[in-house]
């Protein structure tokens, strides 16, 4: 959101004189002053779970790419123990323990298992890490190295299987969002976690947002009055030859590819700059070069023999216009329909999981189902090298307090929420605005929040010096926000405290100790964004049915029954 900076302080102290600075730098000074916060305590402290004190959770993770690696980096050692982790590739294993050395920004997203629990070298590490290639090896051989749960940051298709695999070996499990590629998928993962008694969380890590739980509670409160209208959107600059989603190939999977050709010349540059290096450069580039030829030796994996497929793409003459070796599959998997699901899955998910919880807020805090979505997508800007949509818009609407289908009037009570996600322009970042009759809240890059109330909230302007800002892990490496009045570095995007919440219910488990996004809620999540996909990619409107929410229930919007006897 590109707010000037006097309008962003404004609406900053408006916000913490209207719901008492508990959220920000106020919460957590406050916190450090009475003691009672400690590094990597501050969720305990704020949502009510406990400090670990000693014996943590022992778990494996499986997937060790973008997002693993930042699970990684996120984990507080004194509620996990990561005994074990697993990649089919070279590069994800040793950012695994390395770290991430491309950029700063990126090392301190993905700081590596040997920076994380300070094992000086990799041999040292891998003394208490055992390392497999496919995730069913680590399944299979969890009680062998003590494992008691998996955190899963597979592509998107494999998250259902994965889960359902770990659940019938024992395992908790604690997947990465979207919960599942398809609502039969979740619903058997849902039915999985029932039957086994384990505990099931989704990383959707705005449940565990400080930030996000006082907007909430600003809006339970009546601080904005009558919500009405939700806006939100998540744009990205990313254009031909610049997609954080078309990752580099190494050359020798694909010699004709631009970014393999680029892959192979930037390791020329890198080692010259290594031959010229003095003083402490000398590590810097070293380690950027054996991180680099990583990358590059990921072309001894054979993707054919895991699952992924070659395939060509023809125009409607039947001319080949685009061919996709296997590898690039594994490893561009977010630009496929059969490994992922496009900007509503990976971008749109985390947005309208915000405007549930703004809605439930309300409610009285119930979660609110969809009543219905419009949508639309296109490709106006990438060549046919994806099946992804580079633009998807959508307009959905949810019942307001008071909403009555039956009734003439009140069946007119519905909030909308308007998304949209674009690639090719980043200006405005990602956030939400969150309108209501006496004020308007706005939250920006899942790290500020700004309140504006009654007239004032019309003269909220595009600062001039502000830019472009980027998405993150979910899109390639950190990017430094561009707008000016940057967000606070105290505030936490919830990666952290959803895994010491999932370990802590796990090590403290009650009926009344469940993750804060469990299979019905992350479910629920699933459904809207696959939904809008449907919506977006047939141009229509689609109204939700209630029993596609039922977990007991074998609707689903793809029609598709649950079965888990395909898992055996």
């Amino acid at each position: 959101m590109n707010l000037t900076p006097e309008e962003r302080a404004a609406g900053r102290e408006s916000f913490h004189a209207a719901v008492g600075d508990v959220s920000r730098r106020g919460f957590l000074k406050g916190g450090l002053a009475a003691g009672m916060v400690s590094a990597g305590s501050l969720g305990a402290f704020y949502f009510g779970y406990e400090k670990a004190e000693g014996n943590p959770l022992r778990v494996g993770v499986l997937g060790t790419g973008d997002e693993g690696s930042v699970l990684i980096g996120a984990v507080t050692p004194d509620y996990i123990h990561i005994k074990s982790i697993a990649d089919i590739r070279p590069y994800n294993v040793h950012r695994a323990f390395h770290g991430d050395i491309y950029s700063d920004a990126a090392l301190a997203a993905r700081p590596g298992l040997m920076a994380k629990y300070g094992w000086k070298t990799e041999d040292e590490a891998r003394k208490h890490v055992a390392v497999y290639g496919d995730y069913q090896e680590l399944i299979a051989n969890a009680k062998k190295d003590g494992l008691e749960g998996v955190i899963i940051a597979l592509p998107l298709h494999l998250h259902a299987p994965a889960a359902i695999a770990a659940m019938k070996a024992g395992l908790h499990v604690l997947t990465e969002k979207l919960m599942g590629h398809s609502v039969h998928e979740c619903k058997e993962m849902g039915r999985t976690a029932e039957q086994t008694g384990l505990y099931l969380a989704v990383g959707h890590q705005r449940h565990y947002n400080i930030l996000y739980h006082e907007a909430m509670e600003a809006i339970r409160r009546g601080i904005l009055g009558d919500l009405h209208y939700i806006r939100a959107q998540w744009h990205r600059g990313n254009l031909p030859g610049t997609d954080s989603w078309q990752q580099p190939l190494p050359k020798k999977s694909k010699p004709d590819d631009a970014l393999a050709k680029e892959l192979a010349a930037k390791l020329a540059s890198w080692e010259r700059a290594l031959e010229g290096a003095g003083g402490r450069d000398i590590d810097l580039w070293q380690r950027r070069v054996d991180q680099l030829k990583a990358q590059i030796r990921d072309e001894i994996v054979d993707a054919v023999k895991f699952g992924y497929e070659d395939a060509e793409y023809k125009d409607r003459a039947g001319k080949v216009v685009y061919r996709r070796p296997a590898i690039e599959e594994l490893i561009r998997w977010r630009l496929w329909n059969r490994t992922g699901g496009g900007l509503m899955a990976e971008l749109g998910s985390h947005q309208l999981d915000a405007a549930s919880i703004f809605v439930s807020a309300m409610h009285g805090g119930h979660k609110q189902h969809p009543l219905s979505v419009v949508a639309a997508a296109n490709r106006p800007l990438f060549p046919p090298d994806r099946e992804v949509e580079d633009h998807v818009y959508c307009l959905l609407e949810f019942p307001a307090p008071g909403y009555d289908p039956k009734d003439a009037v009140n069946r007119m009570k519905k909030i909308g929420v308007q998304y949209a996600s674009i690639n090719g322009n980043g200006f405005g970042g990602y956030g939400e605005i969150v309108y209501g009759t006496r004020g308007t809240l706005i939250l920006d890059r899942e790290k500020e929040v700004m309140l504006y109330r009654d007239a004032s909230a019309s003269k909220v302007s595009v600062g001039k010096t502000a830019g472009p800002t980027m998405d993150t892990q979910a899109s390639g490496p950190p990017q430094a926000a561009a707008a000016a009045g940057g967000p606070s570095p105290d505030v936490s995007r919830g990666y952290t405290e959803e895994m010491e919440h999932w370990a802590w219910c796990i090590r403290n488990p009650a009926p009344e100790n469940q993750p804060r996004c469990g299979p019905k809620v992350a479910m629920g999540d699933a459904i809207i964004a696959l939904t809008t996909n449907v919506a977006a990619r047939e141009g229509k409107r689609i109204e939700f049915m209630e029993a596609w929410f039922d977990m007991d229930s074998d609707e689903t919007p793809e029609g598709v029954k649950p079965d888990l006897s395909r898992y055996s």
